[in-house]
């Protein structure tokens, strides 16, 4: 099974190229970090008290994506998948099993992190090199259209989100197979020259 990971920071088109790679190519799932954020009482709190809530690592429920990811890779399938709501702070688990993943993509902010906390060392990682404009225009309408903020506190919060990200200093490890796609590329024929879709 292929495992890839598609980094950038937010708005930078991560969520579009990975269903772009669903299109294209059979037998493969997708799991967003942005649908493993914490939820709950607590959630709701710190989600107002911290600045940039989202955009830190603080929010985010690594053991339940570790316990998803673990077992798509031992058995590559998996019964659910996982929603969350930005509005309301929850997860919803919906049923929808997959047999046979042949590739399994992950995307989101915090991809470096956590294969770098995971040690995981055999995947392509596909490094998103949006211009900051152009992040900027499509995050603030999705947090307005998706996530219920106003425009001028999507900016601010894109802003502060821009920043985190790009003091992320992870380094991968050198024999990990990178693609760097910019705004001019077509991405999935970059992916297709270099990812091995067969098995």
């Amino acid at each position: 099974m292929q495992l890839i990971a598609i980094s950038g920071p937010s708005g930078s088109g991560k969520t579009t190229i990975s269903k772009e790679i669903l299109k294209n190519f059979k037998g493969g799932i997708i799991l967003s970090t942005d649908d493993y954020y914490k939820s709950g009482i607590i959630s709701r709190i710190l989600s107002k008290l911290v600045k940039s809530y989202y955009d830190k690592k603080i929010s985010f429920n690594f053991r339940l994506f570790k316990n998803d990811l673990e077992f798509i890779l031992k058995n590559r399938y998996i019964t659910h998948t996982y929603k969350y709501d930005f509005k309301r702070k929850s997860i919803t688990k919906i049923c929808r099993e997959m047999k046979k993943i042949n590739y399994l993509v992950i995307e989101g902010i915090f991809v470096k992190d956590l294969f770098h906390s995971l040690k995981i060392q055999d995947y392509f990682i596909i490094q998103l090199k949006t211009k900051k404009k152009s992040c900027m225009k499509r995050a603030i309408q999705r947090d307005f259209l998706e996530r219920g903020k106003n425009i001028n506190q999507a900016k601010k919060d894109f802003l502060k989100g821009w920043a985190i990200f790009n003091k992320n200093k992870i380094k991968l490890n050198k024999y990990i197979k990178k693609i760097v796609i910019k705004e001019k590329d077509d991405p999935i024929a970059l992916i297709k020259k270099t990812i091995d879709f067969s098995n």
